[in-house]
């Protein structure tokens, strides 16, 4: 194996150590990220969380969970507490049935009439359990109705919030980390918090209603109690730490195997992965990832049952010292022997309830942990909320004005994108937006939208601020971007939008985009699935969407189409195509056009030219008084007509 290839030997992939402040290098964030990534935050947390710690913070957990379940169907949150609640009180009306029919068969008489006296108390035991098996399978049924209406609540809740934030927030770290963490896990642990504080109640009041069963038999046997049912929690919380802490160390291990099965399953890789050969190396540390994973797991197997072996020792000599103290109580006859059985029966049931409860506590503080996550970013994407619009819809546009703009993006606050930008668009008038890469064309066509807002500086429409208008202005504006979105729809949608689609229109701008072209070559044209995952779909080169995009920009009715590089993936007969569709889609509709562009050869045709440089504006003019000013813009075009000029010279030196 050469040096280039992967070093399967060299993966870091432990996470217990921390490297030394001394020698931090220019990856230590990189290092950190994947020793202790951001959506395993808590696990420490829970790691070190005292049994106490989890219990005062239960009140609150289950506040917030029966609260999203109570939005999400109050009848099914009623029904599945209730029955859950019933259910664990009619195991201690069982208990008291059992020894009632324990008194009945050891009474002292013949033993067909100590039978006969048993059958009333049998039956009602029989009834007990029916009811409470009965009670149980409705509370299952509305806890699993419940869980898919909490969902429906939460998620909607999250992409309400995430389609109406500002764009600018989206640029913003913060803003992303708290949205992965809300998405990846804390939305979905909203229904399990919901099912294990339930579960938590309904244990709670199961070990009051076994403890009252045992302080009517004898108030003794409560401390018993305790003493059986601690080395069962005691294992049972033991060995769930071993193996939470386990998935902790492995947590990166496991997302870069994760990350690795989907390079090796999805689509967009596969040419790639074969053209440079990368299965064999990427099956290897694939392979050695997961032998890693489970040799792990296996000896957390293997310390969990001594664990556990020790919790049953401890929990064995706990109940042989509680059977004693039972039959100590039956010798001196504190106790009848109906008593003493019905009190083993019930010491075993609390043992049951205890680990189950323990188990259902630690989830509920698990989940309500990363629910944290979920309700903390709700929060901050209310704080992003476009304010309410506090100007009339906006009319057809006369004159678009940016009056000073200075806009920073939050990563880069210390340097603007934009400064004191100034600049114009009248209704019918195409202006071009020039300059090299970074120069802030993008940023400021992203204003002229209204996607984002200046921090000084204003953008008004027709005399009217943008921030006052609010969202309607998007009903004003259609912009063509070189970064579409390639939506998983058929490609009339694809086009419309969310627009009813109009025959006409749509045939004008299939027609003025080249699309109409595309459309002849689709299995089922305007209805097919333009994505390959699914059957029957269909993928289109990078020219044929980009034709689709030019098309869904010129279906819209606006009044101003803003075109930013929408020409990066044509050919050359589409490129002209679209410059000549860009000039009669204006002629015919009246609208104003902005239009970024690094092909200078086209940029004579507008009206106005705009020269950026470093967020600024540096030239503004028509072609003919930029290029006599002979300065940047002059450079610019000169420099890149020369290219083509001295590429045709060599073609015809060749021939």
């Amino acid at each position: 194996m050469t040096p280039c290839h992967l070093n399967l030997r060299s993966l870091r992939l432990t996470t217990t150590s921390s490297p030394d402040p001394e020698q931090t290098t220019p990856d230590t964030d990189q290092q950190q990220e994947l020793s202790s990534p951001t959506w395993r935050r808590f696990d420490e947390e829970l790691t070190r969380t005292s049994l106490w710690a989890k219990l005062r913070r239960m009140p609150a957990l289950t506040t917030a969970a029966l609260g999203w379940g109570w939005r999400a169907s109050p009848r099914d949150l009623l029904v599945a507490l209730g029955a859950s609640v019933l259910a664990a009180v009619l195991a201690g009306v069982s208990l008291a049935a059992v020894t009632w029919v324990l008194d009945a068969l050891l009474a002292g008489g013949d033993i067909g009439e100590r039978a006969r006296s048993a059958v009333p108390a049998i039956m009602v035991v029989a009834a007990v359990a029916g009811a409470s098996g009965s009670i149980r399978l409705v509370s299952e049924w509305a806890l699993a109705r419940l869980g898919p209406q909490i969902e429906r609540v939460v998620e909607p809740e999250l992409f309400h919030l995430t389609t109406r934030a500002r764009l600018e927030a989206f640029d913003d770290q913060e803003w992303a980390d708290s949205m992965y963490r809300a998405r990846d896990r804390g939305m979905y642990e909203v229904a399990h918090m919901v099912t294990a504080c339930l579960e938590v109640i309904a244990g709670f009041v199961g070990l009051l209603s076994l403890a009252g069963v045992l302080a009517v038999l004898h108030p003794a046997l409560l401390p018993l109690l305790v003493l059986s049912v601690i080395p069962t929690g005691w294992a049972a919380t033991k060995a769930a730490g071993m193996e939470h802490q386990a998935r902790r160390e492995l947590t990166t291990g496991r997302r870069r195997r994760w990350l690795l099965g989907d390079r090796m399953a999805a689509r967009d890789p596969a040419a790639e992965l074969r053209s440079y050969q990368m299965r064999d190396d990427l099956m290897a540390e694939y392979v050695v990832l997961a032998d890693r994973e489970r040799t792990t797991m296996l000896g957390v197997a293997w310390r969990q049952t001594r664990v556990r072996a020790a919790g049953a020792l401890a929990s064995g000599a706990a109940t042989a010292a509680t059977y004693a103290a039972l039959g100590g109580l039956l010798v001196v006859g504190m106790m009848p022997l109906a008593a003493v059985g019905t009190a083993i029966l019930a010491l075993q049931r609390a043992k049951g309830q205890m680990g189950q409860s323990l188990h259902s506590l630690n989830r509920v503080y698990e989940s309500g942990l990363y629910f944290a996550d979920f309700t903390e970013f709700c929060a901050r994407a209310r704080d992003q909320l476009p304010p309410a619009p506090t100007a009339p819809h906006p009319g057809p546009l006369a004159r678009l004005q940016v009056h000073e703009a200075t806009f920073a993006y939050p990563t880069t606050g210390d340097r603007p994108a934009l400064r004191q930008v100034s600049m114009h668009v009248k209704a019918g008038e195409t202006i071009a937006l020039v300059g090299e890469n970074g120069s802030g064309k993008s940023t400021l066509a992203r204003l002229l939208s209204g996607l984002y807002h200046p921090q000084q500086g204003q953008v008004t429409w027709n005399g009217v601020d943008y921030t006052a208008i609010g969202e309607p202005i998007h009903q004003r504006v259609s912009v063509i971007t070189q970064d579409h979105t390639r939506w998983p729809m058929d490609a009339r949608r694809n086009v419309t939008m969310t627009s009813i689609c109009d025959l006409e229109r749509l045939g004008e701008a299939a027609r003025l985009s080249g699309t109409d072209e595309v459309i002849t070559t689709l299995p089922q044209g305007w209805d097919t699935l333009l994505d390959t995952t699914f059957a029957n779909g269909v993928n289109l080169s990078g020219g044929q969407w980009q034709r689709l995009a030019t098309a869904r920009g010129l279906y819209r009715t606006a009044d101003l189409l803003i075109a930013d590089e929408p020409t990066s993936a044509l050919d050359a007969r589409a490129e002209a195509r679209f410059f000549s569709t860009i000039s009669e889609h204006a002629a015919r509709t009246g609208a104003a056009v902005v239009l970024i562009t690094h092909r200078m050869i086209n940029v004579p045709m507008a009206d106005r030219i705009y020269v950026m440089d470093q967020g600024q504006v540096i030239e503004e003019g028509t072609h003919t008084q930029l290029m006599a000013a002979q300065d940047r813009y002059h450079e610019l075009y000169t420099l890149q007509a020369r290219a083509y000029t001295d590429t045709a010279d060599t073609s015809i030196t060749d021939r």
